[in-house]
């Protein structure tokens, strides 16, 4: 059975949203070569409809300048959960609707393939940590406060509760922790 593997950057604050006005200064070779080596251990990506847009948005233009990361972005099989969006225009995309989610993304998990990657923690992250259906969550803590009261909700921990147990952790020398957990047994 293939793993979900959820993906995220956070602050020392807890946020999540805009990562790329905080994280740029610490992605460096470390960083680089283990989210190449995440990405390339997987064999699909799963995600909400905002994570879907601006990867949509971004990744096609980005192929050049990224080499086999960009390729790999952009041909993976993608999976979005939206129930709004109609015509999905980035490569091999599925749109599975909201109510369906959970029994799609079980479905998709007994697949045989590789893992499937997921990046940002929201709405669809939710769905599968109350659902039994993630498998992991790589925090990647970066030694920064960003402060920003976020309106949209893009903090990593409100209105939501879950418990996790450590299963590894791996320190770059700029001082970015990834943070690997599982969760935890009932």
């Amino acid at each position: 059975m293939r793993k979900i593997i959820n993906s995220t950057y956070v602050s020392l604050d807890g946020v999540i949203g805009n990562p790329q006005n905080w994280t740029s200064a610490y992605f460096q070779d470390e960083a680089a070569a283990y989210a190449q080596e995440l990405l390339f251990s997987c064999g699909a990506l799963l995600m909400g409809r905002r994570t879907y847009d601006g990867f949509a948005q971004a990744w096609p233009a980005m192929e050049e300048a990224t080499g086999e990361f960009g390729v790999r972005m952009n041909t993976y099989p993608h999976y979005v959960v939206s129930d709004t969006l109609e015509k999905p225009g980035w490569g091999d995309t599925t749109v599975i609707r909201r109510a369906d989610a959970p029994g799609e993304i079980a479905k998709l998990k007994e697949q045989d393939g590789r893992d499937i990657l997921q990046y940002g923690f929201g709405p669809v992250s939710r769905t599968l940590v109350e659902h039994g259906l993630l498998d992991e969550l790589r925090l990647w803590i970066h030694p920064v406060l960003v402060g920003e009261d976020d309106p949209e909700g893009l903090l990593l921990l409100r209105g939501f509760s879950a418990s996790f147990e450590l299963a590894d952790t791996r320190t770059f020398k700029n001082g970015v922790i990834i943070a690997t957990y599982r969760p935890a047994a009932k």
